[in-house]
């Protein structure tokens, strides 16, 4: 084992950073004391700055390239770091991050004892195992097939000499996958399907020496089978790992040190830190401390929670502000948010492929035109004839028209920006009929904001209370605080001189300005400070609400709220008037808080389901399912992936947590609702398209069908049918590509 020890400077002295390696794994130790060395101080400066990127320049990172290669390794196992770009030619690092997880001023005190920390320890990176992944070499179908209609047409109409035994060979080798699905269709499935018509019809027209009957058939059939898997979804999608998605290490309180360790090393009864911008990594109880939690991700409450000993905290929770030690008792799986993964683990899994009324019909015309085609030949003992009936199968075009259209309707929604992941979410969002949408993030903004400042004393205006507490809460990262500066920057209100100040967790802010004693904060803190409330006497109270006073008096009110995103009104309006869809929402919050927002969009109470953590989220979409609705859900949060899974398409936003991301069949890339009624428009106009084309199959293979059978049909002329049949309702299939982007 490797230990190393390194000074940094910290408000209470000297705090020491060890980092060892044990058992091939990184473990970071913090002691409390004092160093026995001064270490230089690592030089750096802010180039260049906006939210969620920053860049530094760091000196040390052009003449020392052991120094880069440690901070490299720092970055690399960070929680708060998404991505980074290291230059050490240009003294400079760029860091990507999350800044609603971490607020930029904390992210640049947090590098700021990175830098120092790269200085003198001595990293070492865990091995990693480089897996061997054996390339699957597929068949070459595609590429058989086409050599075989080639040599057909050089062989054929074009005359050349090509021996009929190398024709034979190639489209024998082509005819391999057909061949194998026949014979698994009789031997697993017990039954009779498409591919074994097509193997019959290959196999006469190819023993009578019509050769470019069989290649023809063949490239289709290997070309809708290509566009087919293109617009599967892949049933092997990747398992999404909880921990990962809380982040990699966690700081514990072993035998009187702090370490942080990797996050599944966490054990019940471990005592858990929590610092500010870090999110929960385990359900416990708070030992003791106090911290205000963003539970948004997992309850759907839109402000933060002050939370202090002897409360409970849940896995996945972020703390804006405070600290906690927590004693665990739930991890991994067994936590809140693991069993949200477990129940959307369990959800029922859906065909891949797209499952239509168009192909289950073809699918049954199996039997009926092979007893067809067999007594063509009992009656007239003409092959030919027999293999023209055996071509005309609706099912070849079917099988290609329905997934080339698909296919172009994905791309023409990914162009609008609607990511559609597949071709059934494709058609199950053409038959929805209801949709529930979570509240927070969803239908609102998902963020504090204020509406309206009150003056309650008629000396002061609202401008001057306004001004008060953005100057009282200036650099302050409450949600609420950084909604009042929002405000206050959109009105152009000047900031005042601020000398002392004192934030009281989950209370409020006191401060001098203007030589004033200025407090911003809840009614109680302001109780607290012996503010006289009577000005609040007889007025109904909004149910967000923050107080500004001064000097033992109360100077006004301003209210807030979790606004509604800007098109969520006419977004909802058009699924219930236009579209004729049910609409439902859940949430977390309470049920006054929930009906006021029901009523603001036009959303029947009946339809409207309050305090509802995941299991019970999941509960009202396997309800409604089960009705026979076919029911879409929208969400974003942690809390949402279980009824997301449940759903028969679900939806969510580019912007959303990602475990709702990749649950979701459908992303709304824009991050704006606008896109939802998009994709329900192209889902709908796809199916029409697969109406029409099975009709362009369907009437002209059933009209060259009668001709087959009572007046005989040349092989070659019932392959043009049908071929010719499918390449028009392929044709007609790409429509969609060929509509304005911006249409």
């Amino acid at each position: 084992m490797v230990q190393v020890k390194v000074g940094l400077p910290s408000s209470t002295g000297q705090s020491q950073l060890n980092l060892t390696q044990k058992n091939g794994k990184a473990h970071f130790i913090e002691h409390k004391g004092h160093s026995r060395t001064h270490l230089p101080k690592v030089d750096y400066s802010v180039i260049h700055a906006i939210p969620g990127r920053i860049r530094l320049r760091v000196p040390r990172l052009r003449h020392n390239p052991d120094y880069a290669q440690r901070l490299q390794v720092l970055l690399e196992a960070d929680a708060l770091v998404t991505s980074f770009r290291l230059k050490p030619a240009a003294a400079s690092v760029a860091v990507t991050y999350n800044p609603k997880t971490v607020s930029e001023f904390k992210l640049r005190h947090h590098l700021g004892h990175v830098f120092q920390s790269a200085a003198e320890v001595v990293v070492l990176k865990p091995t990693k195992h480089k897996t061997t992944k054996a390339t699957e070499t597929s068949w070459p179908g595609l590429q058989l097939s086409g050599a075989a209609t080639a040599l057909a047409v050089l062989g054929g109409p074009l005359g050349l000499p090509i021996s009929p035994i190398f024709m034979v060979g190639t489209i024998s080798l082509a005819t391999l996958p057909v061949l194998q699905r026949a014979w698994k269709g009789i031997t697993v499935e017990r039954k009779l399907n498409i591919d074994f018509l097509d193997l019959i019809a290959i196999a006469i027209t190819t023993i009578q020496g019509r050769f470019l009957a069989p290649a023809l058939m063949l490239s289709l059939i290997d070309i809708g089978e290509k566009i087919r898997d293109r617009t599967a979804r892949c049933s092997a999608q990747q398992t999404l790992d909880l921990l990962s998605s809380l982040g990699q290490f966690a700081w514990v309180e072993r035998d009187a040190q702090k370490q942080q360790i990797p996050i599944h090393e966490v054990q019940r009864g471990d005592i858990v830190i929590v610092y500010p911008g870090e999110q929960v990594p385990v359900d416990g109880k708070i030992l003791r401390g106090k911290a205000l939690l963003d539970e948004q991700k997992l309850t759907g409450e839109s402000v933060p929670v002050l939370k202090t000993k002897g409360q409970n905290v849940f896995a996945s929770t972020l703390v804006r502000e405070g600290r906690m030690y927590i004693l665990t008792e739930k991890v991994g799986h067994d936590t809140l948010a693991g069993k949200s993964l477990q129940l959307m683990e369990q959800a029922p899994v859906h065909d891949t492929r797209m499952e239509n009324y168009a192909a289950t019909v073809a699918q049954r015309t199996v039997l009926p035109t092979l007893l067809l085609g067999t007594a063509v030949f009992a009656l007239t003992r003409n092959p030919a004839r027999a293999a023209s009936v055996l071509t005309l199968d609706f099912a070849t075009g079917i099988r290609v028209s329905v997934p080339t259209t698909v296919l172009a309707a994905l791309t023409h929604a990914a162009q609008r920006g609607v990511l559609i992941r597949s071709g059934r979410a494709l058609e199950q969002l053409a038959q929805v009929d209801t949709i529930v949408f979570d509240k927070t993030g969803t239908l609102t903004q998902g963020e504090a904001a204020v509406v309206g400042v009150e003056s309650l004393n008629p000396a002061v205006s609202s401008v001057r209370v306004l001004q008060l507490a953005a100057t009282a809460e200036q650099r302050l990262t409450h949600p609420v605080a950084e909604a009042v500066m929002r405000y206050a920057e959109a009105h152009k209100v000047e900031m005042l001189p601020r000398s002392k100040w004192d934030y009281q967790l989950g209370l409020g802010v006191k401060a001098e300005i203007d030589g004033e004693t200025v407090f911003v904060g809840s009614e109680r803190f302001l109780r607290l400070q012996e503010v006289d409330m009577s000005g609040l006497e007889g007025r109904q109270k909004p149910a967000s609400a923050i107080y500004v006073g001064s000097n033992g008096q109360l100077l006004g009110i301003i209210e807030y709220s979790d606004l509604l995103r800007p098109e969520s009104r006419e977004v909802i309006s058009r699924l219930l008037t236009v579209e004729n869809v049910e609409v439902h929402m859940l949430t977390g919050d309470n049920k006054q808080t929930a009906s006021a927002v029901a009523a603001q969009l036009g959303i029947a109470p009946i339809n409207t389901h309050a305090e509802a953590f995941p299991e019970q989220k999941a509960t009202v979409v396997r309800e409604l399912h089960e009705q026979n609705k076919t029911v879409a859900f929208v969400g974003d949060g942690i809390n949402d992936s279980p009824a997301l899974a449940y759903a028969d398409v679900s939806v969510s936003f580019a912007n959303g947590s990602d475990i709702a991301r990749e649950t979701a069949d459908v992303v709304l890339m824009h991050n704006n609702l606008h896109g939802l009624l998009e994709a329900i428009a192209i889902a709908r106009q796809t199916k029409q398209l697969i109406q029409q084309n099975t009709g362009i199959i369907a009437i002209p293979n059933l009209a060259a069908l009668m001709v087959a059978v009572f007046f005989g049909l040349n092989p070659l002329a019932a392959t043009v049918v049908n071929n010719g049949s499918t390449v028009v309702a392929g044709v007609n299939g790409l429509r969609p590509l060929l509509q304005p982007k911006n249409s």
